[in-house]
């Protein structure tokens, strides 16, 4: 797809009115007293994938309503002390695979935690931690983005936030992490979901969030007719007479309002090509963010965003975030 968005003039500046819900801080804080009802129980175990340089630990904790979620941890073996650790969230469809397909951050000398996302690991990498959706659901269309979508207490993506900022305190309570430097990341879904936890987690010291999805639902939904924004395009088809309540439940969950809340320091990636996490909805969250910021801006790229052009971006970002 060629340029189909707002310029980069145009984008820069983009603020648009934020649809905040006026118990969003009261919601999210009693989702996370709820959930810290259930013990973490953090659980390492390690497994052997004949990797020389890196330690490898099988990590289960308790998450949304204390159900069992799975990650990997990934350690340098040789360390002088407690280290920085990167927490990752994982784009939409994927699961937490195995640990010879995250090295680069414990190759950088961080430890290194990977969350699994409930329900998902079948579409490009293999998961292994179902979502039981203890409150029920609703008909929904196929995917993630319309389940549980008819009440902010039932969404998907509300067990999936409290999952994540359960991920950063298990990685806080291992002995190998310097608890006071933790840096939340991820692409797309990953990106949003890292986005979220900056905003609710007041110990995150950097996010970067690459071509973060769950930006600026409505605009998104409108603009683009690529998956997974077109699950609720496709929804609202059906469900005519549920517009109004949709967007306002999807307030709870957009990424432009947990960035508002974030103090940390950020490195955000763009994709001015990107036909599935439109730009101006990157930006709409980048604008609103409220610490220390910089974006990484990929003129001709797509979703891929900058790839590996971004992580060594990230690399020498995070090296000057902990000063």
């Amino acid at each position: 797809m060629a340029f189909y968005d707002m310029s980069l003039e145009e984008l820069r500046s983009y603020q648009p009115p934020r649809d905040e819900p006026s118990d969003f801080d009261a919601f999210w804080q009693a989702t996370l007293a709820e959930a810290r009802e259930f013990p973490l129980n953090p659980l390492f175990a390690p497994v052997d994938y004949g990797l020389s340089t890196v330690e490898t630990l099988d990590v289960t904790f308790n998450g949304y309503g204390g159900q069992p979620i799975k990650g990997w941890l990934l350690l340098p073996r040789h360390r002088p002390g407690p280290l920085p650790c990167v927490v990752e969230y994982i784009g939409y469809g994927g699961g937490r695979g195995f640990p010879i397909d995250w090295l680069l951050w414990s190759s950088a000398g961080y430890v290194h935690l990977v969350m699994d996302t409930r329900g998902q690991g079948s579409a490009w990498l293999k998961g292994d931690t179902p979502d039981p959706e203890p409150e029920g659901s609703n008909p929904h269309h196929p995917g993630f983005m319309t389940r549980g979508i008819l009440r902010p207490q039932t969404y998907y993506y509300r067990r999936v936030f409290t999952d994540a900022v359960r991920a950063l305190e298990t990685a806080q309570a291992h002995p190998a992490v310097d608890a006071g430097r933790i840096a939340v990341t991820g692409g797309s879904q990953g990106g949003g979901i890292a986005l979220a936890v900056s905003g609710l987690a007041p110990d995150v010291r950097a996010v970067m969030p690459n071509v973060p999805f769950l930006c600026h639902y409505r605009r998104a939904s409108e603009i683009t007719d690529a998956h997974p924004y077109q699950e609720l395009a496709r929804y609202l088809v059906i469900h005519r007479d549920k517009i109004d309540t949709i967007f306002a439940n999807l307030a709870y969950f957009d990424g432009v309002n947990f960035a508002v809340r974030a103090r940390c320091k950020a490195l955000f990636s763009v994709a001015l090509m990107d036909e599935i996490c439109p730009p101006s909805t990157v930006f709409a969250a980048y604008n609103a963010f409220s610490g220390p910021k910089d974006i990484r801006v990929w003129r001709y790229n797509h979703h891929e965003g900058g790839q590996s052009y971004q992580s060594i971006e990230q690399i020498g970002f995070l090296a000057r975030a902990w000063e």
